[in-house]
């Protein structure tokens, strides 16, 4: 019995011991660990680098057919043939659409006899006047009545040709509003055409970028149609006065609309270069953390062997594919947190990871 007894002792002895030895040995590593500080933060690294920008001014605008309107008559008349189909193209001079003018040519029927009589009339006088057999007021009595009969004549066959209506320039009809037998009264659309190649592009500034904008300058156009295209133009024209309501003055560029991509009416995102070069230093946007109280980055230093953060206030300019130009605060060539700052503080140990910011990354890295 005493000697199970001590069997038992024993065995507590040695459970309690080996759980009171790894309690000691787990506190000594924490102290030794806390003694040490906290294991250095691994982050991703980038340089701020020089860059030269080309400057540039960001506005909206519209587009506008350089030619474009409502093809109308100037007379009325009902539709007795229609030549053309919608969304058709056609060309300068190409016949579109005839009006009844049976009425019309019957008239000028007759009146191409009066100017034929008169023209008889007035031979015969002309020989009458040289033999003096006839008085000049005869004979100017008679050359009035020929000039009559001939500008009723022309009067007339400008009429009948108003009732054939035609394309005054080239370019992209739209949907036509008019059916065959409907009575067109004057003025009354009959189809769109709009030129498209070339389109222009118009836009506003405002005033105080009056001095920086001049015709023939390089302005580049998006459209949401077409959002990974880019189409270029010049300026071709820039109002002379500004506007007193808003102080703007407007402006207007040339694209080339070879494939009739562009059409008017649609918004455009316009840039505009302009002619000076701006170097800058830039770091990736990444890199800042914005504050009300200003902006500022975490600069990588070498401290006593060891790579620490600081962080340093910057002022920030332009935005551009990433990057942000920083006009003050930084270097080039210092390096920078690019990710993984959330949680720095000042004077921390850090180690850079050998790939870059998820941001920075290509699809082969």
């Amino acid at each position: 019995m005493l000697v199970r007894i001590t069997l038992v002792i024993l065995l507590l002895a040695g459970v309690f011991g080996g759980i009171f030895g790894w309690k000691l040995h787990t506190a000594q590593q924490m102290a030794a660990a806390q003694a040490g500080g906290p294991p250095p933060a691994v982050i991703a690294a980038a340089a701020a680098q020089h860059e030269t920008w080309q400057p540039f001014l960001q506005v909206v605008g519209s587009l506008s057919s350089v030619a474009g309107i409502d093809v109308n008559s100037e007379v009325g008349g009902q539709v007795s043939a229609i030549h053309f189909k919608s969304g058709g193209q056609v060309k300068q001079g190409e016949l579109l659409l005839e009006l009844d003018d049976r009425t019309d040519d019957a008239a000028l029927q007759g009146l191409l006899a009066e100017r034929t009589l008169a023209r008889l009339k007035f031979d015969r006088v002309a020989k009458l006047v040289k033999d003096k057999s006839v008085s000049k007021s005869d004979y100017d009595e008679a050359r009035a009545m020929l000039d009559s009969a001939e500008a009723q004549v022309a009067a007339q066959q400008a009429l009948i040709g108003k009732k054939r209506i035609r394309a005054p320039f080239d370019g992209w009809l739209g949907i036509r509003r008019v059916d065959l037998g409907e009575y067109l009264t004057p003025g009354a659309p009959i189809v769109p055409l709009e030129q498209l190649d070339p389109i222009f592009c118009d836009f506003t500034l405002p005033e105080r970028e009056l001095a920086r904008v001049r015709s023939d300058q390089k302005v580049e156009v998006r459209v949401q149609a077409y959002p990974a295209q880019v189409f270029s133009g010049r300026i071709t024209a820039i109002d002379p006065g500004v506007n007193v309501g808003d102080r703007s003055f407007r402006v207007r560029a040339e694209l080339g609309n070879p494939e009739q991509t562009l059409r008017p009416g649609m918004f455009a995102d316009v840039r505009v270069e302009l002619p000076q070069e701006d170097p800058v230093v830039t770091v990736p946007d990444t890199a800042i953390s914005y504050a009300p109280y200003g902006d500022s980055v975490f600069v990588i230093e070498q401290q006593d062997g060891k790579q620490v953060v600081s962080r340093r206030q910057i002022e920030t300019g332009a935005t551009r594919d990433g990057r942000v130009a920083v006009l003050s605060g930084l270097k080039e060539g210092e390096q920078v947190v690019s990710a993984g700052h959330n949680k720095l503080r000042n004077g921390q140990a850090v180690v850079i990871d050998s790939k870059p910011a998820p941001a920075q990354r290509t699809p082969a890295a």
